[in-house]
């Protein structure tokens, strides 16, 4: 994985797509300069996120953006997705590495320096910080990072870093200027009127 495949970090969530067809969303957002996208389907079933993720692939593919998985090793495995995203309390990386081999992508939620200090010793392949801000979108979160914590975090990690909670188009800048290598939103693309242009105000910010 290259650092500025983090750039513009697309994750999904269907429930704020407003009824819209959430592969048409992600297709015109990948136009507008998303440079990865993760799958986070949380109310779907495995035959679902599996066929989800078949076509999303497809959809990826030609703009060579990678497909994560949130979580579900099964479904990345099943759909020989790019890779996948855990949180602490999913699957440890160990046994996701050994499943899904040398060759894929690893993420890992980071939620304090404690946990910063474990990932160093682990040969992940991006870390997010998580949340930068507070966020309406996943309210099981810690304390927020912050600016001052995001730059903190960039100079103790040794690997690439994304950040993602309530970041916008006031935002993102500011976020980006703390030496992360990525920000990563939900509701900014997935709830916007028009997916292409927020994602390209936001690619550009």
């Amino acid at each position: 994985m290259k650092p500025e495949q983090l750039s513009l970090y697309l994750v999904t969530d269907r429930r704020l797509s407003g009824d819209r067809d959430i592969e048409w969303i992600i297709e015109e957002a990948v136009k507008g300069g998303v440079t990865m996208v993760q799958l986070r389907e949380k109310d779907l079933d495995t035959r679902e996120f599996v066929n989800l993720g078949l076509r999303l692939k497809n959809i990826l593919k030609p703009y060579n953006v990678p497909l994560i998985i949130n979580d579900r090793i099964d479904v990345a495995l099943a759909i020989d997705a790019d890779g996948v995203h855990i949180g602490q309390s999913d699957m440890p990386y160990e046994t996701a590495r050994r499943l899904l081999g040398p060759d894929k992508i690893i993420g890992l939620s980071i939620e304090n320096m404690e946990q910063l200090e474990i990932a160093n010793r682990l040969d992940v392949d991006y870390v997010a910080l998580s949340p930068i801000f507070s966020t309406t979108t996943k309210t099981d979160t810690a304390t927020p990072w912050g600016l001052d914590g995001a730059e903190e975090f960039v100079k103790r990690s040794i690997h690439p870093s994304v950040a993602i909670g309530g970041i916008n188009n006031n935002t993102a800048t500011a976020v980006k200027s703390t030496g992360v290598d990525g920000i990563a939103v939900v509701s900014a693309i997935i709830s916007a009127d028009d997916p292409y242009k927020a994602a390209k105000e936001l690619y550009e910010a």
